[in-house]
């Protein structure tokens, strides 16, 4: 009998005991709340010090955001705010008895005897709000979690949105006083002395683009945009050549349209200048063999970073983004392109709405890593149904879905390639087939104007016009006669050396 009492008693000391949660009382300021509220009715200039701080919902109780709601109507009008203009507005609202009456307004000023803290207060007011929401949010995405029928995906997306929409809501930056500035903006104007051509960002590769914008400025958003066939992934892959392979720029590319694979394809194309149907099948010559060898060799180790995530939502990218340039050091990032992204976790009214807060996003994302991100845009037809040479070229309302891409941007560049049209020389008689035209439509910080530039379509590649000299043409400009002395063939890589009487390839 004793020993069925110890066997209990072990068994009893083994089990698990679980106390229930305390309760737990939301994160509040009750007496801060009536010293804030008090304080704004007692001082004239005390709503300007908390307006950008605090908003209704900030405030825990009821009453007291009824209270406020009242302050920010006065304020809006520019009457003025005390114990009675208070009152008389909660009268007019319907809201006076739902806060406790003419007796209650009077108790607050009576419990406050000047607005010296105020904005102290309204700092830790907003505080225990932002404390709140981020409980509900956390218990919200709890229960989801718990249920088998969520999505993870789509719920971690949400949780993201949520998230970020939160902290969106609380950013604030404070004024910063003028000399600091003026030595960053020095310290800017002496690095773009000391670069190659006074270029104060980064070098596109593209001469007559980096004159006019000075190179890609940090902090900027850039939107290329073009119809389609227009070679809009075609100019960024080349551009993005340029920059991590000529000037060892790091850059980041984000394709929704393609994936990793035919992404390098086509950069694998630009690059060895193989047909892309000939690589697709992979029935190369002899010498195409020798010069997809050689000139791959060029991509290797290249500091280019691709990311071919499907519908990739703006706060993945952020996401995303901030990993790239504090592991790689990434200095741009490449989007392909922005009518494919979404904001997935939040609601809106119309797909307007929605490319706006990406477009926003995207801005805000560029000044907080303080890098240029260079996005593509699609065209609606507008261009299509205009006529004439003039009728062809690309405007600011073609843009597709939304003004506020144009109003967010730094620089909008459209792509313009005559020779789809059927154009096939300009008002001065000289040839556009084969040339592409950069149109800077918009310039925050800088001229506008086109560029020209040589268009490769086998090769999806574009060069500036001064550089497209071909093997033939070499051959003819380097000698008499187009006969290439010893030293010169040696000097030329394997697949471009004459052999006999062979035809040299290009």
């Amino acid at each position: 009998m004793a020993k069925k009492s110890q066997n209990t008693s072990s068994y009893s000391r083994q089990k698990t005991v679980v106390v229930p949660d305390l309760g737990k009382l939301q994160p509040q300021a009750r007496e801060l709340e009536e010293a804030v509220l008090g304080a704004l009715m007692l001082e004239k200039d005390a709503y300007s010090v908390v307006s950008e701080i605090l908003k209704p919902e900030c405030f825990y109780e009821h009453a007291h955001q009824l209270i406020y709601e009242a302050i920010v109507d006065l304020a809006v009008q520019q009457f003025p705010i005390d114990m009675m203009t208070v009152t008389e507005q909660l009268r007019k609202r319907g809201d006076l008895e739902q806060v406790g009456g003419a007796y209650y307004i009077a108790q607050l000023t009576s419990k406050v005897a000047s607005s010296a803290h105020i904005e102290y207060h309204a700092r830790i007011i907003a505080q225990k709000y932002l404390a709140r929401e981020l409980i509900s949010f956390s218990s919200q995405i709890q229960n989801k979690a718990f249920d088998e029928t969520t999505d993870v995906d789509d719920l971690m997306q949400e949780a993201e949105g949520k998230l970020f929409e939160i902290s969106q809501r609380n950013v604030k930056k404070d004024a910063t006083q003028i000399n600091p500035v003026i030595r960053d903006a020095l310290k800017m104007l002496e690095n773009a002395a000391n670069q190659e051509g006074g270029l104060s960002g980064l070098r596109t590769g593209f001469e007559g683009l980096d004159k006019i914008t000075s190179g890609w400025q940090n902090s900027d958003l850039v939107i290329i945009a073009a119809r389609p066939a227009m070679g809009k992934t075609a100019f960024v892959l080349s551009m993005a050549k340029n920059m991590a392979v000529n000037f060892n720029i790091p850059v980041a590319l984000f394709s929704l349209e393609m994936s990793n694979v035919q992404l390098v394809n086509r950069l694998i194309v630009n690059v060895c200048e193989i047909p892309g149907d000939k690589l697709k099948s992979g029935r190369l010559d002899k010498y195409e063999w020798e010069q997809l060898d050689f000139k791959i060799k060029e991509l290797y180790d290249a500091p280019i970073y691709v990311d071919d995530t499907p519908s990739l939502s703006v706060f993945e990218l952020r996401t995303k983004a901030r990993r790239l340039v504090r592991e790689h050091n990434v200095k741009c990032i490449i989007i392909d392109y922005l009518q494919l992204m979404n904001a997935s976790g939040m609601n809106f009214g119309s797909r307007e709405q929605e490319v706006s807060m990406i477009s926003r996003s995207l801005k805000g994302l560029a000044k907080e890593l303080n890098i240029p991100i260079i996005a593509l845009s699609q065209l609606n037809r507008g261009v299509e149904n205009r006529q004439g040479v003039e009728g062809k070229r690309p405007q600011l309302a073609d843009l597709r879905e939304s003004g506020a891409i144009e109003q967010d941007a730094d620089m909008v560049c459209f792509i313009h390639r005559p020779e789809y049209y059927k154009i096939k020389e300009d008002e001065r008689g000289n040839s556009l087939i084969g040339v592409a035209e950069i149109i800077i439509a918009k310039h925050r910080n800088g001229a506008t104007g086109d560029v020209r530039l040589r268009f490769k379509s086998e090769f999806a590649k574009f060069m500036n016009i001064e550089d497209d000299i071909s093997v033939q043409e070499f051959r003819s400009q380097s000698v008499p006669n187009g006969n290439m002395a010893q030293n010169q063939v040696a000097d030329m890589p394997d697949y471009l050396r004459p052999s006999g009487n062979e035809e040299v390839p290009y």
